[in-house]
């Protein structure tokens, strides 16, 4: 992060000691949870004062990924709202970013998710010189690409996926169908995969997914998911969070929340706002793609009139 001439959380913390003279453990609380703050505008190359709402956003999600119990960090984003509104009564900012600002709630369970640059390293670690590299990178692209839980997977049959109309049909909870769109990336690697499955020779299983001619388990994918975490140097994952990270992304670039529970198959939109604490761009974009005055700054000249 470029330094300011001035030290904004030095002053900051020397405000309210001496203006609302807190105690000595509530300064120093205030002073960690600053300095969290100011490492990640730090990796952001931000000055700390121009970090936005969805800055904030993403360094709520990065608390929670490292384990952060969601009390310690209601805590945290407690002072930083406290220190952006000093910012405003100090002229240093116009607009206060904390406004609005979603926190998870104590002992809420936050979901475990990778960033789009563990994403990348986790499916490049199968070795696509082998036929199992290609198959176990054509899973792996899968489940992020639709979401998919690990039974889901391990239950898809070859049927069940169009690469042309680029759809998979899964089966989830209680036996209920969705029909989940992939992307390209996705495609290339289903149909890298198909040419392997071609060469097997008859009869060929029904699933899509299988090891020794047998379909996959699913501890068989899980263990072969922790490995190429361990491959990749990616702690604290499991099958689960691919599909985590799928839903974590899609609101992050702007899909709405009842887009993604449709996605997800979830039956009731209270499970997938999960989620949204990570980010509420999807909701200013939605409103600025579709509401007809969010572009009109003043009256026509008729209006005025």
């Amino acid at each position: 992060m470029p330094k300011s001439e001035r030290d904004l959380i030095k002053e900051f913390l020397t405000y309210i000691q001496v203006e609302k003279g807190l105690a000595r453990n509530t300064l120093e609380s205030y002073a960690r949870d600053l300095a969290r703050l100011e490492h990640y505008a730090d990796k952001s190359a931000k000055p700390v004062h121009e970090l936005t709402r969805q800055d904030l956003r993403k360094w709520i999600a990065e608390l929670s990924r490292e384990g952060l119990a969601p009390s310690s960090i209601a805590r945290a984003v407690s002072a930083v709202r406290s220190f952006f509104r000093f910012l405003m009564l100090d002229g240093h900012i116009k607009r206060h970013p904390t406004d609005d600002l979603d926190t998870p709630q104590r002992f809420a369970y936050l979901p475990q998710f990778l960033n789009e640059d563990e994403i990348n390293l986790l499916l490049a670690a199968p070795d696509i010189s082998t036929e199992p590299g290609i198959r176990d990178r054509t899973l792996l692209e899968l489940m992020y690409a639709a979401g998919l839980r690990v039974s889901e997977t391990v239950l898809l049959k070859q049927a069940d996926v169009d690469v042309h109309a680029g759809l998979v049909i899964c089966h989830g909870k209680g036996n209920k169908e969705r029909r989940v769109p992939i992307g390209k990336s996705a495609i290339h690697w289903l149909r890298q995969y198909s040419l392997i499955r071609a060469s097997y020779g008859k009869p060929i299983s029904p699933y899509l997914f299988t090891n020794r001619g047998k379909p996959m388990t699913r501890q068989f994918v899980w263990a072969m998911i922790k490995s190429y975490a361990v491959k990749s140097g990616i702690k604290h994952i499991s099958p689960h969070t691919l599909r985590h990270s799928f839903a974590t992304h899609l609101l992050q670039r702007g899909a709405d929340s009842r887009s993604v529970q449709a996605l997800l198959g979830h039956s009731d939109i209270s499970t997938t706002q999960i989620y949204t604490h990570i980010t509420d761009r999807h909701l200013r974009s939605a409103y600025d793609k579709h509401h007809p005055r969010a572009h009109v700054a003043t009256a026509s000249k008729k209006e005025r009139n």
